[in-house]
């Protein structure tokens, strides 16, 4: 996900996105360890909008 849209979600929203992430993430994870998957790529820009929206709700405290 972009900064940009990002900075467009409402606090409640951005919390809702960061749990789906997080749990695709986890998953996407798991399945990497058992059988490699097709892009790799994925779990780092995963773990990488995990960490903007860590971001963006850290400074919206």
């Amino acid at each position: 996900m972009k900064q940009l849209e990002i900075l467009k979600l409402s606090t409640a929203d951005l919390k809702v996105q960061l749990n789906q992430l997080k749990k695709t993430y986890t998953d996407l994870k798991t399945a990497h360890a058992i059988s490699p998957i097709q892009n790799p790529l994925q779990i780092r820009i995963l773990r990488r909008s995990v960490a903007r929206m860590l971001t963006e709700l850290g400074t919206r405290d």
